[in-house]
């Protein structure tokens, strides 16, 4: 993409504008670092765009709060304050989520990932948000949690400009095959290589 030009311009009845602003459906996979790290930066530019950010984390520990959570959250309650960027939700499985109000067990783990799964539906279908970012969400499918067939039908043929970012590794071939973006991490050196633990500002 030479200064920002695509280099295959579709015959499809778009003008420049109509296909600029078509909605991205974005996965990044691979084992390398940085898949939600990368998807919590544009959700940093959605923010500044006055989008209406949702955050589902599908994996990490309820206990565990990263910097992006914090950075976000803080960033939700400006716009409130201010009416400045957008408003911001971050769900996480880990313990039951957010909208349940109730604590989840180690053997709820694909109970849990469904019931997420039901919200994002449902909030697809409502378009409640602008930019959903579907933390890990690729290990419930290659787990069997949730069905990919679903997944995929879902978020191809989502209303309005949603724009939807799934993480995770071992991402499956149909959402691959449906992703208008894939970016793949793939780990050349990392510090545990060498016997070090993960640090502040670093992992979280």
């Amino acid at each position: 993409m030479p200064q920002g030009r695509p280099s295959v311009v579709p015959d499809d009845g778009l003008t420049t504008r109509q296909r600029r602003n078509q909605p991205v459906l974005a996965v990044h996979t691979g084992d390398g670092k940085g898949k939600s790290t990368a998807a919590f930066g544009l959700a940093l530019r959605g923010w500044n765009q006055g989008w209406r950010i949702g955050v589902f984390q599908f994996v990490k520990s309820a206990k565990w709060r990263i910097g992006e959570q914090t950075v976000l959250e803080r960033l939700g309650k400006l716009h409130e304050e201010t009416g400045e960027g957008g408003p911001v939700e971050w769900h996480k499985m880990g313990s039951g989520w957010s909208w349940s109000r109730r604590r989840g067990s180690d053997e709820d783990h694909a109970a849990d990932a469904a019931e997420g799964w039901a919200e994002i539906k449902r909030r697809l279908a409502e378009q409640t948000h602008d930019l959903l970012i579907l933390d890990e969400f690729t290990y419930p499918i290659h787990w069997g949690w949730v069905d990919v067939e679903d997944v995929v039908t879902a978020l191809r043929d989502r209303p309005g400009r949603q724009h939807v970012i799934v993480t995770g590794r071992r991402a499956a071939p149909e959402l691959l095959e449906a992703a208008d973006l894939v970016t793949e991490m793939t780990k050349v050196k990392h510090p545990m290589d060498a016997g070090r633990k993960g640090q502040r500002g670093i992992e979280w």
